[in-house]
């Protein structure tokens, strides 16, 4: 029986065709978000940009997504996915008009925040659909599917790109991607039913001002917002930039070498993803929950991504396939976000979605910039650029290890609570 009988559970069919719509348009937000990094040496000689420009233009989307989301998640409580999504995916649009059409830096800055804004809604909205509408049993697979099917968005912002790009040229792509984000709305539009929120699920108190202070001072969210902010957000923001860069600096790779190696990375993750899903109703079965198999496999990642930084150009041509074997491990840490969604009762799911959410996001901006930064710091005090991309990527390695200590030796209730 589902733990909260008054939410409807919805039957297969009518449930694979609300993912299917919800998934079509994460499709495109992950190919907006990771499109950055193939266009990285492009925008690097047509606009003249440091490592921190780059570092801060990437980091612009989640810049944007970031400061969204916890109205984001009232909204979402409030008034539902189908309508918050449209509304945002909105703003996608613009944002994607916006990019095609910059003639200098602040201006491909801002549209990247526009797109940011725009996708903001597009994880978050079906998994907070998903938190009503399905059984406890395929939750768990959903998110992993949906973070599959970003996968294969951020698969597509690869070679794909790569082999279009001396076609049609990068700003013909945002207006295509403007195009297709609309095609999603009408099919959300379509597809997805609305809901009523004015009565609470049986079994739950009735709510006249439910607050964030209930999320942010739950013991489980803040055991898990150091991971989700420097493991999650690191993760995030080496797929979707820093990958391309170390390939390309410190392993030698061409610009074509380098897309070729984040399409491989991609395809790996696209399949770690979907063969999570296939194995967490089983795990959950089992008895293997979330933190549990966050504690034993994250530290994986650790032992990769310091092989990476120590072996550094004697990786050479083996680079893409490190780094795609350290962004599989460090998939442990995605078992995070669902989690924290069941965590609470769907009436506060919205506003426990989307604060971890921001906590993740804003982990991507900090760590994306902030690898910037110490570059080009590195390089100011003599290093060479070799050396700045080690030095720089040891200290977020360090700030990994010290947030993965924390989860490991914090409580994750509170008798008071």
């Amino acid at each position: 029986m589902h733990p909260f009988p008054n939410v409807t559970v919805l039957p297969k069919q009518p449930a694979i065709i609300v993912f299917l719509a919800f998934a079509f348009a994460y499709f495109f937000s992950a190919l907006i978000r990771a499109i950055t990094a193939t266009l990285a040496p492009v925008l690097t000689q047509e606009f003249g940009l440091s490592a921190s420009d780059l570092g801060l233009l990437a980091g612009g989307y989640f810049l944007g997504f970031s400061a969204t989301q916890l109205p984001l998640g009232t909204w979402l409580d409030r008034h539902g996915p189908k309508r918050v999504i449209l509304y945002f995916l909105t703003v996608a649009v613009v944002g994607c008009l916006a990019f095609s059409l910059a003639t200098s830096f602040s201006g491909l800055l801002a549209a990247r925040v526009f797109c940011g804004v725009g996708v903001s809604a597009c994880l978050m909205a079906p998994l907070t659909a998903y938190r009503r509408w399905f059984a406890a049993a395929t939750l768990m697979r959903a998110n992993s599917w949906m973070l599959m099917t970003g996968s294969l968005g951020m698969v597509a912002s690869t070679l794909p790109v790569q082999w279009l790009m001396p076609l049609v040229g990068w700003r013909v792509l945002f207006v295509l991607l403007a195009a297709l984000v609309l095609i999603s709305m009408a099919l959300i539009a379509w597809w997805v039913p609305g809901w009523d929120l004015s009565v609470p699920p049986e079994g739950e108190p009735a709510r006249t001002t439910p607050s964030y202070a209930e999320v942010w001072k739950h013991p489980y969210f803040r055991k898990m917002a150091p991971i989700g902010f420097f493991c999650y957000g690191g993760l995030v923001a080496m797929q979707t930039l820093w990958a391309a860069p170390w390939m390309i600096t410190v392993g030698g790779y061409s610009p074509l070498q380098a897309a070729a190696g984040l399409f491989w990375i991609n395809v790996a993750m696209l399949c770690t993803f979907w063969t999570w899903g296939l194995l967490n109703p089983w795990l959950t079965r089992s008895g293997f929950h979330a933190d549990r198999l966050i504690a034993f496999g994250l530290p994986l990642s650790f032992v990769l991504l310091a092989m990476i930084t120590m072996a550094g150009p004697s990786l050479s041509k083996n680079s893409g396939a490190f780094w795609a074997l350290y962004c599989m491990s460090c998939t442990f840490v995605s078992l995070a976000q669902p989690a924290v969604g069941m965590a609470f009762t769907p009436a506060l799911a919205g506003r426990a979605l989307s604060a971890y959410n921001l906590v993740i996001f804003a982990g991507v901006f900090v760590v994306q910039w902030g690898i910037g930064l110490a570059i080009d710091g590195f390089k100011a005090l003599g290093l060479t650029e070799i050396q700045a991309f080690q030095s720089a990527m040891s200290v977020f390695l360090l700030c990994c290890v010290v947030s993965y200590a924390y989860f490991l030796t914090t409580k994750s209730h509170n008798q008071s609570i």
